[in-house]
């Protein structure tokens, strides 16, 4: 059976236009539209039946899938908070005139995503929470060869250029951070890591190690720790970090709820934050800057990213994306300095 790549090659278009032509959406030249029906007709090439189903109507809805994690209230954890709000915030000023539509998935598994525009549940998905696991990336790779419109939100598939995605740049977040600490004259910085199944806990482990490289630092001279982002998880670590404390003289966290879990356990062992351990978070949630001492942390733009991966989505149901069907954008991160590392007062910024 012949392919879409495949017809949009003897067309001499690109896979985007095929698809454009072949379910009748967005304005096209019609000396491209006979190319593209002659190329079809010539590799018999059957249409896809998600694709031409999305093509003849819409459900008015935008999908968000998240992961169902039980007894974490996710709606009041700032990460998700933050991107539900910007892509809330695009959908509601948006052109098409729909809502959303929550839906969760049990993390680590499969998921259909393709029946949600199979049973014209929705005409565009936002995948949040994703990980690297084979299970979830070839849920996520169906809908690319679909062609239909998604966007996943805060984790890369670099084996996979066809997924669209919109994240955050960690890997300079976590290399400022721990390039404030040797600044500072620290050497020996340890990490407490997230889950290794998702891009960002790659990319922030990559930040930090590019900062102690450049300093000469080996990647054994210090102990990187692992969580899974909840302050439990930071909580738990204390232990095994203090019993590093003689290998260890500050401490960079890959969020701010393990780096508040984590001082909270280092006080129970009478470790006095930042006078015998610095430490920094990531995120800049609003516990950051309420936590006793305010933590000196990364501000990642969630609210921002959600916004931008609804919008494109948007333009893309309206017929305005021109030929772009695959996207990914890298978003800015910004150091904030508190005084859970010692900074002198005139160099602090909110």
């Amino acid at each position: 059976m012949a392919t879409r790549k495949e017809v949009a090659r003897m067309a001499g278009v690109s896979e985007a236009t095929v698809s454009r032509v072949l379910n009748g959406v967005g304005p096209i030249k019609e000396s491209t539209r006979r190319r593209v029906l002659e190329a079809a007709e010539k590799l018999n090439y059957q249409l896809n039946a998600v694709a031409a189903s999305f093509a003849r109507g819409r459900s008015g809805n935008i999908g968000v899938v998240l992961p169902h994690v039980p007894k974490v209230h996710l709606f009041s954890t700032y990460y998700f908070a933050e991107i539900l709000s910007g892509i809330g915030e695009a959908v509601q000023g948006g052109e098409t005139g729909g809502g959303l539509l929550l839906l969760y998935r049990k993390p680590g598994e499969a998921y259909d995503y393709v029946s949600l525009f199979r049973s014209r549940r929705v005409d565009a998905c936002l995948i949040l929470g994703a990980s690297s696991l084979e299970p979830e990336r070839q849920s996520i790779s169906r809908l690319a060869d679909e062609g239909v419109p998604f966007c996943v939100v805060d984790q890369r598939f670099a084996e996979d250029p066809r997924i669209p995605t919109i994240v955050a740049d960690h890997v300079e977040g976590t290399y400022r951070a721990a390039r404030l600490l040797l600044d500072l004259g620290y050497r020996r910085i340890g990490f407490l890591n997230g889950a290794p199944q998702y891009s960002n806990s790659r990319d922030r482990l990559a930040g930090y190690r590019k900062a102690l490289e450049e300093a000469g630092i080996g990647g054994e001279a210090v102990p990187v720790f692992e969580g899974n982002y909840s302050r439990k998880s930071g909580y738990e670590a204390a232990e095994a970090v203090h019993r590093e404390l003689h290998r260890l003289d500050a401490m960079l966290c890959a969020n701010d709820r393990m780096a508040i879990g984590l001082i909270q356990g280092l006080r129970e062992r009478g470790c006095r934050i930042p006078r015998d351990l610095p430490v920094v978070g990531y995120d800049n949630s609003d516990a950051a800057a309420l936590f006793d001492p305010p933590l000196t942390t990364v501000e990642v733009p969630f609210f921002e990213m959600g916004k931008l991966a609804a919008e494109r989505l948007i333009k893309r149901l309206s017929g305005n994306a021109g030929e772009e069907e695959t996207f990914q954008a890298v978003l800015p991160t910004r150091l904030v300095i508190r005084s859970s590392s010692p900074i002198r007062e005139e160099n602090e910024s909110e």
